[in-house]
């Protein structure tokens, strides 16, 4: 029984110091760099650990589990991509053909304009 309580008392400590250092490496960091490159103000260790604190409520998780809904340990992205697999492999060749060059006037234009461009500069 005393063994548990020590384990935990070490873990409290642990988490503390943990903390401790978190806050003056995030207050060392914005001091560093944010006054210079943006000229934003110079943050106190209680409005960094403010700073991270909402920053975790606002865009992150608490490092606990990570939640996946597909198959394999990719999650939401691989159930899209298995979507996208099972309608790709189930098209006509020619229908899968079209899809390809439609995708490729789409998002490849970009090199044809890019060799017009080149094409028409003076030299």
């Amino acid at each position: 029984m005393m063994n548990k309580g020590l384990f935990f008392l070490k873990c409290v400590v642990i988490a503390i110091i943990g903390i401790a250092v978190l806050g003056w490496v995030i207050m060392s960091l914005w001091n560093w760099l944010v006054p210079d490159l943006f000229h934003g103000p110079v943050i106190s260790y209680w409005q960094a650990l403010g700073l991270f604190i909402l920053s975790k409520i606002l865009f992150g998780s608490w490092g606990g589990k990570k939640h996946h809904h597909g198959p394999g340990d990719g999650g939401q992205a691989s159930h899209w991509k298995h979507r996208f697999y099972e309608k790709f492999s189930s098209m006509k060749p020619e229908d899968r053909e079209a899809f390809k060059q439609k995708m490729k006037d789409k998002w490849c234009s970009w090199e044809e304009r890019k060799s017009k461009q080149q094409g028409h500069s003076p030299e």
